[in-house]
């Protein structure tokens, strides 16, 4: 199943910075990250998305996200996938 989110990404703000604050708010996640600078994809991967929907999965990455979607996050989509999900991408 894939599961998205759209928001935009103020064009200072550079993916390597989104990754570390995916990564340090979801501890354990494998975060991969590519981009322009203005238009960004995500594709996160976590433990800690098993038995949760796809609302609180995507909950869990804007919980990390913080304050940036208040303003520096506008062009960032995002798939969430637990590992037994992603091995099965592979």
């Amino acid at each position: 199943m894939i599961r998205a989110s759209v928001f935009q990404v103020d064009e200072i703000m550079q993916a390597e910075e989104l990754k570390k604050v995916i990564e340090d708010g979801i501890p354990g996640a494998q975060v991969d990250i590519s981009g322009d600078g203005d238009h960004f994809e995500a594709t996160i991967v976590s433990d800690a998305f098993e038995g949760k929907s796809m609302v609180q999965q995507h909950q869990l990455v804007y919980g990390a996200l913080g304050d940036l979607m208040q303003g520096a996050v506008h062009a960032l989509s995002f798939r969430t996938f637990t590992t037994a999900e992603w091995s099965k991408q592979l």
